[in-house]
């Protein structure tokens, strides 16, 4: 008989974590919509001033759910990623501006949790964009930062098809032609992702060709 006091406790916990496992899952599939919707828009919508617009509106979207969940870093992550590939294709100081504002969001969401995603994201976008964007007086780009960066990305996810790519492009930049082909080797037999398909097949295209003159600078 004492055991059903602690009984019918346990069942008024399962009850009540019923709401909080149910608002857990509609966040991971708003977050998992997120990553299918950039991916359509990074690697499918071919027009620069489409993939602009559309990955304006997918911040737009990303930033309503941080709104939303604040004390969550995801919804930052993929605002980030979002606003920086609207960056890439407005290209020029607007979308130098919009490379800053995604860099700040990381920033955000590395203070709330640098784990978040669960596979390096938040070390793999800010190492990319330090990587990438030019440095003083012009931008911020670092290649100090940037190699530390992935260096922590690796850490998180050292068999990852993202952290190898730009890791792979950033030696590529610092003129480690071997280093980048090994890390682009790397991306390309990284493991599919489940969900993730048209992510995947994308960035192996991107490392593909990357590597290609990667070793053309090898042989040369």
């Amino acid at each position: 008989m004492k055991t059903l006091p602690m009984l019918a406790v346990a069942a008024a916990i399962g009850t009540l974590a019923l709401p909080a496992l149910a608002a857990d899952a509609a966040f991971d599939g708003r977050v998992e919509g997120l990553a299918r919707s950039w991916a359509h828009v990074n690697y499918e919508v071919k027009d620069k001033a489409a993939q602009a617009n559309e990955a304006a509106r997918l911040a737009a979207d990303a930033d309503a759910l941080a709104h939303q969940y604040p004390n969550r870093a995801e919804p930052l992550v993929w605002e980030a990623i979002s606003t920086a590939t609207e960056a890439g294709a407005k290209g020029g100081l607007g979308g130098l501006a919009l490379a800053k504002t995604a860099k700040g969001l990381l920033e955000r969401a590395e203070k709330i949790n640098p784990s978040a995603l669960g596979d390096g994201s938040v070390y793999t976008s800010l190492g990319s964009l330090y990587a990438q964007v030019p440095g003083f007086p012009v931008g911020f780009g670092d290649a100090k930062k940037a190699r530390a960066y992935l260096a922590k990305a690796l850490a998180a996810n050292p068999r990852g098809v993202d952290p190898n790519f730009f890791q792979g492009d950033f030696l590529m930049r610092q003129g480690d032609y071997a280093g980048a082909a090994a890390a682009l080797e790397r991306a390309l037999a990284a493991p599919a992702r489940p969900g993730r398909e048209v992510a995947d097949r994308g960035r192996k295209g991107e490392a593909s060709t990357l590597l290609a003159e990667v070793r053309t600078k090898l042989r040369s």
